[in-house]
């Protein structure tokens, strides 16, 4: 097989690939492979561009296999095809260590040998974000749970005639039980919005309509925290497509979280204005940006907080009966609706966030 050949068949090939010649020296390598292991790979010896020994060993295996054998057992080899071989190992390249699966296999008539990095970090982060997950879930149910049965203990045992312990006891756990319902809500429709993110809506929605029914809705509850809501901007429609109760929920979150964490500041406005063109959306935009004038946002927690369970204060946040998936959710409808949520916060001087979402555009 000539050696452009190669060359062109694994010049298509999405993963790295290189190709190595009777000699172990790189005779080919695709763009994928160079941007992996660095640019001027070609008629170099392949121990130089990847240095792992098991992978070097297997190289030689399939370019020698009468005359070099490999450790066996080893753990992070098998045997694949005719004389080829698999591993998962970490490899250096670009300075950093990349989880990895090399694919080793001889090319016709043994010529040389074709090796196949495929990058594994992502499906490593996303094992490792499975466990986070796993764990977040199990310490945020456990918290409640150990309280409930402490607390049942106790009714069951000193305090089962005492009436006024009773009735604090009981109190105590029909919040922690409102909380642990609340959460298993969330979980819930993070999947469920998780599951949809990829299709887009198809509705025309009016943002007025959705946000002022979320004012009308939430007006109560901030009035019970001496919390003024005004809404700017919205006399005119505002046509977007979106998912009606979803839009509901990702404005019903952002304005309830500013009456409960910025309402110190005794305001939370909501600004709804519209945008010609919008770089980032490519075209012309909407965006409504729900303002407080509470304590902030110290600037180091603003690029985490949509992560799932991430709490500025821990402490506080439970008080106040929030989840930590409040702003995940949020995101993730974002998402969905291929739009963007930007964050900004000064700490003493308040919040705002700001959602903006691409304008329906007329199909005439």
């Amino acid at each position: 097989m000539e050696r452009s050949v190669i060359h062109n068949l694994i010049a298509a090939l999405p993963v790295a690939v290189v190709a190595v010649d009777h000699e172990a020296r790189v005779s080919a390598a695709n763009v994928a492979a160079s941007a992996l292991l660095g640019e001027n790979l070609t008629d170099r010896p392949f121990v130089t561009v990847l240095r792992h020994p098991v992978v070097v060993q297997a190289v030689d295996a399939v370019l020698d296999p009468a005359h070099v054998s490999l450790p066996v057992p080893d753990p992070t080899l098998a045997a694949v095809g005719s004389g080829g071989y698999r591993n998962r190992v970490i490899i250096s390249a670009r300075g950093r260590d990349i989880p990895a699966e090399v694919t080793v296999s001889a090319l016709p008539d043994r010529i040389g040998a074709l090796v196949v990095i495929e990058d594994s970090s992502g499906i490593e982060e996303a094992e490792q974000q499975r466990r986070d997950f796993v764990a977040n879930v199990s310490h945020e149910l456990r918290t409640p749970l150990t309280a409930m049965i402490g607390f049942i203990e106790t009714l069951r045992g000193p305090a089962r005639d005492d009436a006024a312990a009773r009735d604090r006891f009981l109190s105590i756990m029909e919040t922690e039980a409102a909380r642990m319902n609340r959460l298993v809500m969330d979980l819930l429709s993070l999947s469920r919005v998780e599951s949809e993110e990829r299709r887009r809506p198809a509705e025309a929605v009016d943002l007025t309509m959705i946000i002022g029914a979320v004012v009308a809705t939430l007006t109560p509850h901030a009035e019970a925290h001496n919390v003024n809501i005004s809404l700017i901007g919205a006399e005119n429609e505002a046509l977007v497509t979106g998912d009606p109760d979803q839009l509901t929920q990702v404005f019903h979150n952002l304005v309830e979280n500013a009456v409960k964490y910025g309402g110190s500041g005794g305001e939370v406005r909501l600004e709804l204005s519209r945008i010609r063109h919008e770089p980032a959306l490519r075209g012309p935009a909407i965006a409504v940006a729900v303002i407080d004038r509470g304590e902030g946002i110290d600037e180091m927690h603003l690029p985490r907080l949509t992560e799932r369970f991430y709490r500025v204060d821990n402490h506080r946040s439970r008080q106040q009966g929030g989840t930590g998936l409040g702003l995940a959710i949020v995101k993730h409808i974002i998402g969905r609706h291929r739009g963007r949520l930007r964050i900004e916060s000064v700490k003493g001087q308040g919040s705002r966030f700001t959602v903006i979402l691409p304008a329906k555009r007329d199909r005439r």
